[in-house]
């Protein structure tokens, strides 16, 4: 890592919340320099310390998830069903910039943390509020996860084949996208304070809304022109041609020729001049018009070869192609390697493993793993003494349950 202070150093952030959504989003600032104290219930934590597939730690086992979600991040244990755990809380709050929580609306309001409270307490507070439907709204208070989201936002009504029913893709991508909003809605209203002299402000980031934003030209399509946009397995409609194909070897290749001069070079690269050189194929609604011919013609041609061959030609032709990549093919990939997408780092026991790299690449301030996720409470003594409490004050509440 560089030794320039990191874009974010300085920069206080409080997390309450638990899973995907809210601790990405904090995990972003934290790789960027962010000091971010993780409030975790005592006895459990965090529930993605269990989720997936778990390594042998100290105490018990950990999820391998978790030591990625959780990296550079501080983690203390906090009752906050307890008065004094909320009174720790708002001390916590008065020193921070930030706090991102992605409970349900009106719970942080319940316990006595809601927006009221935090700005009057911290003036210059950004909130970031995560949740599956937004503050406001008929559907607030319900709960709703990634998945919803994806659902309500349109995303899983376009994704799959037309004759099989919605697919999900193979992460928790609503969750993610909220979580990449919340931090970029984080940075603006920092911005907005530290630079034009504004007050402090709340970030409300719904997941269906965030999926929503992703969604291209479903809005003035449907509005305009009626039109629906359906599921159309790995084609895109009106970008032609972009899509899966099968080698003689039995590998699957993306091949993207969809730009006008990339698929006079590719028709080139694999014989068929006269497609290259035919005046209606020369533009994109041209091509969208003989979809089905195009790819007649390149499936043909790529199950007659194998994987290296095609892409090999494709790249002589400087033609988008790639293979499929499974997680095995990342870490050999020269690409990946040379990105420093794999980081490598330590488990607890020493074990060497690697997490994925930090994006994006930052030329004079790169992010970066200073620690992985920490053990539950590991920093919760150091966070209390540096808000004055003594020793036998810590000690007394841990007694009582509070920490």
């Amino acid at each position: 890592m560089s030794e320039t202070p990191l874009p974010l150093a300085g920069v206080k952030v409080l997390e309450f919340g638990t899973l995907i959504a809210g601790p990405f989003c904090s995990r972003i600032l934290g790789e960027f320099g962010a000091d971010v104290i993780k409030i975790e219930s005592p006895g459990e934590g965090d529930p993605l310390r269990k989720w997936r597939k778990l390594y042998p730690t100290g105490d018990g086992e950990t999820s391998l998830w978790w030591f990625v979600q959780a990296r550079n991040k501080q983690s203390v244990t906090l009752n906050l069903k307890h008065p004094e755990g909320i009174a720790i809380a708002r001390k916590l709050v008065a020193e921070a910039d930030i706090v991102v929580e992605n409970f349900r609306p009106g719970v942080m309001e319940k316990l006595g943390l809601g927006w009221d409270v935090l700005s009057a307490i911290n003036p210059g507070l950004v909130m970031v509020r995560l949740s599956g439907f937004g503050q406001t709204g008929p559907m607030a208070q319900q709960p709703g996860f990634g998945a919803i989201g994806e659902s309500m936002g349109g995303l899983r009504y376009i994704t799959g084949f037309p004759d099989l029913p919605p697919v999900k893709t193979g992460i928790s991508i609503g969750d993610s996208i909220a979580a990449l909003w919340g931090a970029l809605g984080a940075l603006m209203a920092l911005r907005h304070r530290e630079v034009q002299g504004g007050a402090g402000q709340v970030v409300d980031v719904a997941l269906y809304e965030s999926v929503f934003a992703m969604m291209e030209s479903l809005v003035p399509e449907f509005d305009v022109f009626g039109f629906i946009r359906e599921r159309t397995g790995n084609v895109m409609p009106g970008i032609t041609p972009s899509n899966t194909h099968t080698t003689k070897d039995g590998k699957h290749l993306i091949i993207g020729a969809n730009g006008d001069a990339i698929f006079k070079r590719l028709m080139l690269a694999i014989g068929r001049t006269d497609l290259a050189e035919d005046p209606q194929l020369g533009s994109n609604a041209g091509r969208d018009a003989r979809a089905k011919e195009i790819y007649g013609v390149i499936d043909a041609w790529v199950a007659s070869h194998g994987a290296d061959e095609v892409l090999r030609v494709a790249a002589e032709a400087q033609v988008p192609a790639s293979p499929i990549f499974s997680v095995a093919d990342m870490f050999r990939d020269p690409q990946f390697l040379a990105r420093g997408m794999l980081e490598k780092s330590q488990l607890p026991d020493g074990k060497d493993f690697h997490l994925p790299g930090v994006v994006p690449k930052l030329s004079a301030t790169p992010g970066g793993t200073r620690w992985i996720g920490p053990e539950l409470g590991e920093h919760t003594e150091t966070v209390l003494g540096r808000l004055g409490y003594a020793q036998n004050e810590i000690q007394r509440l841990r007694l009582d349950g509070v920490i």
